[in-house]
């Protein structure tokens, strides 16, 4: 009878025990629960500074939430009951930016001819380019969750779209100019080019002229849209009340399409305007080609469903 008295006790203990674990000291549960919400970070930077806080192998910098790459998805959960959640990604950008270069007034510095003191070429214009773009990504899927003890299992499904634009835009201090008079032609200038831009070629061909050169006023790529549906499965271990480290890894399908591009393209060529006897501007708009892709396979970073196959820190409140 005592024997079995104090198995009962010692199973009654145990099972306490494991209730306790689910619980902290002030009465907090570990565990998510109906109506709670969630967010995710990339765990990296913690765990990197705190390798480097007690191996002391480099320079620690403090970690930060960098909402702000490119690779970055803010994604979220909502709680409907302990087992089940609702989950979602987000990604939506418009960017633009500017860049000014002053280059010589050309047509100035041709009227003015040779002279002797100060130099011809202080008369400026200013060259504009401005980019912008748009990236949009959106999923939604849902959660099941599995386990009693502080790691938790889960798996689910969820589907995605993801849309993106860019667009240059040149605008250029000197127009160009062809007259009868060569030494006031306004030409394409290697001072017109913007780093990294591709807004000047000499392959480019306007149709009817034999010039050397071309200069971009617009480039717009072609508009890429996404769609991806997948399966995924994971787990997170609850470090204290209500935050864990997990991560996930993913299997399905993804389709993409790129609409057509273009540039409009404007130069001065050989071609002769019978009216004048000057060579003549023109302008012409070459398109690209489509783009497509198909993906049946495990995932990672991505613009849809946020840092898929990394360590994430949860935050659930």
């Amino acid at each position: 009878m005592k024997k079995s008295i104090a198995l009962v006790a010692l199973a009654f203990g145990v099972t306490n025990a494991f209730a306790q674990d689910l619980t902290s000291k002030k009465g907090e549960p570990y565990l998510p629960e109906a109506g709670d919400w969630a967010i995710a970070v990339d765990a990296t930077p913690f765990l990197n500074y705190a390798g480097n806080f007690f191996g002391k192998t480099a320079n620690n910098t403090a970690p930060t939430w960098n909402f702000f790459t490119t690779a970055q998805t803010i994604t979220g959960k909502y709680f409907v009951d302990a087992q089940t959640a609702y989950r979602g990604s987000v990604r939506i950008g418009f960017n633009s930016t500017t860049e000014r270069n002053n280059v010589e007034d050309r047509l100035k510095a041709a009227s003015a001819g040779t002279v002797t003191g100060f130099p011809t070429s202080g008369a400026q214009v200013e060259n504009t380019w401005k980019r912008s773009n748009t990236v949009i990504g959106l999923a939604a899927g849902i959660e099941k969750r599995k386990g009693k003890t502080r790691l938790q299992g889960y798996y689910g499904g969820e589907v995605g779209i993801f849309l993106s634009t860019q667009k240059d835009k040149f605008t250029y201090g000197n127009a160009l100019a062809a007259t009868t008079t060569p030494s006031l032609n306004v030409n394409v200038d290697a001072d017109d080019a913007f780093t990294g831009s591709n807004n000047l070629s000499t392959t480019v061909n306007i149709p009817g002229m034999t010039g050397s050169g071309a200069r971009a006023t617009v480039i717009k790529q072609g508009t890429t849209f996404g769609f991806g549906v997948r399966g995924f499965i994971g787990a997170e271990y609850f470090l204290v009340p209500k935050i864990s480290l997990g991560g996930e890894f993913g299997w399905g399908l993804g389709l993409s399409t790129t609409g057509k591009g273009s540039t409009n393209w404007e130069s001065v060529g050989n071609a002769t305007n019978p009216s004048t006897g000057s060579n003549v501007v023109g302008a012409t708009t070459i398109e690209g080609a489509k783009q497509g892709g198909f993906a049946l396979d495990t995932d990672g970073n991505n613009s849809i469903f946020g840092p898929t196959g990394s360590l994430r820190l949860n935050f659930h409140f």
